[in-house]
């Protein structure tokens, strides 16, 4: 198994360039537990309120749980395990046929670029259902490969060209209609909505940085066209019903030809580092067939990715649009809210340790049947300030105060936040609006380096507001409440609605909240999405080893909280090794459709098929045995 596979993508960068040690480990974890605040494991942080529980917009509160579940204990077994009375079918794995020219997946050959090309991509994540003329169509994320299963036939041999061209294929999005049948869902084969965008798929540059000299190849010398998406993490939907992919860790696809072994002789651009640009990629050797990839050869080429880009699945011929006012860095989702009087907010996070949070304010109103485009090209990029004491504030990156013009802070964001003193944060990911009242949640899913190093721009990452914890290898959602329910507004409220952590094991704030206990403990929270009910749901891409730091918490999961009593229970525990990732109902909310993930990615799982078979990242669909809604 190579390096890359052992590691995460955080860590696999940190090994490329790592960053200077700036603290005693003792000291900052001695100072960190004694802080005024920490009581029993609760963090008192003040604010709109305690931390595990929330109020509903009457102030009033729940007085009995209302789950429609039991809690499922914790799992090691290599299937999916769901509470009693409800079931798990699948839906569609990595390689399945879209069309009927399509081959059926082979697991001697895993398949070549060309049944790829014609097959669902690989490992999803982000997902969204959008209802169309009685039709239900299924948008989702195929983030990346697993190298040594998508290549695993190839032994000691390595991948050919041919085999390259495969993974690269297997990454971007899907767009695949759904129906229902006497044997559950199921893809509609030769849809005229079904569609693969891929890295080599055309895209519209739009928006401030569109058409500034950094973005021009000589592929594009306007530097208004692109081609491709690919490592799309979480996802997000648009009020006019588009589709909304974010691109995260586009930067280990790019190398430098002009690189020996060790990469001594090559410099690095300093605004590509940032970002984690390096001379060596991540082993899917795409500069091999693709010079797009070759920073010595298309140097530019990186400030094209790291996006969020537009996609009507409705219109299989559209053009997709990467969305530069929003902003360049490790996009995890876009979650959009309307704002009274119109407005779009988005909120963001950059999923990398000690990086921001980010909103978005459109300069236009949303109105029903106009034209949208300007929506996401012209507006305001803020990132948040957290206080300790449980307030904090939107920092505008604007040019007078970063002194850089507007499309350079679209594409150097993270400099951008950076010179305005915005609160480094652990690892940000999903954001999710609360359908029943005005507050937003992030999941921030562990920082190991929390008050021990500081980010890649050199910023500080001190223990404290909503990231008390040195070494956090547990995460933590946070939540806050924009002043007077306003998403313009310059100001808000936060406190944190749980502590991950594991209370068999510490007796001290890494025991977590008061809302986790050995029942319902869990580490790294990753997506978060509210359903129609307002119960919040969680789930979770960290360390399944069970042992150590995480005995008893077994596989990635899923877990529902209710964010008025604060209370949380485990509803999913996935097969071995996967990460549970990406969630949304059909129309008729009798089904819940969720993504796994790498499924054994060391080696140790055959999910779905059993036996011997390889696995395969898949989608499945949750229901009730008694049909009753579910969401």
């Amino acid at each position: 198994m190579s390096q890359q596979d052992e590691m995460s993508f955080d860590d696999f960068d940190e090994a490329l360039n790592p960053r200077a040690e700036t603290c005693d480990f003792d000291d900052v974890v001695e100072a960190a537990l004694s802080r005024r605040g920490f009581v029993g494991g609760v963090l008192a942080v003040g604010g709109f309120a305690t931390l595990g529980g929330a109020t509903l917009p009457s102030g009033a509160r729940a007085e009995t749980s209302r789950f429609a579940f039991e809690q499922i204990g914790a799992s090691t077994a290599d299937t999916v395990t769901l509470p009693p009375g409800y079931k798990a079918e699948i839906v569609v794995r990595w390689a399945d046929p879209l069309w009927s020219e399509g081959a059926e997946f082979n697991p001697e050959t895993r398949g070549t670029a060309a049944t790829q090309a014609l097959a669902f991509g690989d490992n999803t994540d982000g997902m969204e259902i959008f209802p169309h003329d009685g039709r239900v169509l299924l948008a989702v994320n195929n983030e990346y490969t697993n190298r040594s299963i998508i290549w695993g036939n190839r032994g000691d041999e390595g991948p050919n060209a041919d085999e390259i061209e495969k993974s690269l294929l297997a990454h971007g999005v899907t767009v695949v209609e759904l129906a229902h049948g006497d044997n559950g869902w199921g893809v509609v084969t030769d849809s005229p909505f079904n569609r693969r965008i891929t890295p080599r798929t055309e895209m519209a540059l739009t928006g401030p940085a569109a058409g500034h000299d950094l973005m021009k190849t000589d592929a594009d010398p306007t530097g208004t066209k692109t081609w491709g998406t690919w490592n799309n993490c979480g996802s997000g939907t648009t009020p006019w019903g588009t589709y909304l992919a974010c691109e995260e860790n586009f930067n280990g696809y790019f190398s430098s030809s002009e690189a020996t072994e060790d990469r001594k002789d090559v410099e690095i651009d300093p605004a590509l580092k940032r970002y984690g640009v390096s001379a060596k990629d991540w082993g899917y050797g795409w500069a091999r067939i693709d010079d797009r990839f070759d920073i010595a050869k298309t140097p530019n080429e990186p400030n094209r990715a790291g996006y969020v880009v537009e996609i009507d699945p409705t219109d299989p011929n559209s053009v997709p649009k990467k969305r530069t006012a929003l902003g360049r860095f490790k996009h995890e989702n876009a979650e959009c809210v309307l704002n009274s009087g119109g407005r779009l907010v988005i909120y963001m996070g950059d999923d990398e340790r000690g990086e921001f949070l980010y909103r978005y304010v459109s300069n236009g109103v949303y109105a029903p049947g106009t034209d949208t485009d300007d929506l996401m090209e012209n507006g305001t990029l803020y990132a948040a300030r957290f206080h300790a004491n449980g307030t904090g504030e939107w920092l505008e990156l604007s040019e007078e105060v970063t002194g850089m013009i507007k499309a350079e802070i679209c594409i150097h964001t993270r400099q951008a936040a950076s010179s305005v003193g915005a609160t480094t944060m652990d690892r940000p990911e999903w954001v999710t609006a609360n359908p029943n009242a005005p507050e937003i949640y992030c999941a921030l899913t562990n920082n190991r380096y929390r008050g021990i190093k500081p980010n890649k721009g050199g910023d500080l990452t001190p223990a404290d507001g909503p990231n008390p914890r040195v070494q956090n290898n547990y995460g933590q959602i946070v939540r806050w409440r924009p002043d007077s329910g306003d998403h313009t507004a310059a100001g808000f409220a936060w406190d944190l609605y749980v502590l991950a952590g594991n209370p068999a094991v510490h007796g001290d704030a890494y025991a977590g909240s008061e809302n986790v206990n050995v029942g319902n403990m869990f580490n790294s929270p990753d997506g978060l999405a509210f359903d129609s009910n307002g119960l919040l749901w969680i789930q979770t891409d960290g360390r399944y080893s069970d042992e150590g730091d995480f005995e008893g918490q077994g596989n990635n999961q899923m877990l529902a909280g209710d964010p008025v009593t604060g209370e949380i229970r485990r509803f999913l525990v996935g097969p071995k090794e996967c990460e549970v990732t990406g969630l949304c109902w059909s129309p008729d909310r009798r089904t819940m459709f969720v993504g796994i993930q790498h499924p054994g990615e060391r080696g140790n799982s055959h999910w779905p098929d059993g036996g011997a078979a390889v696995p395969r990242s898949a989608i499945i669909a949750v229901t009730r045995e008694d049909g009753d809604l579910l969401g």
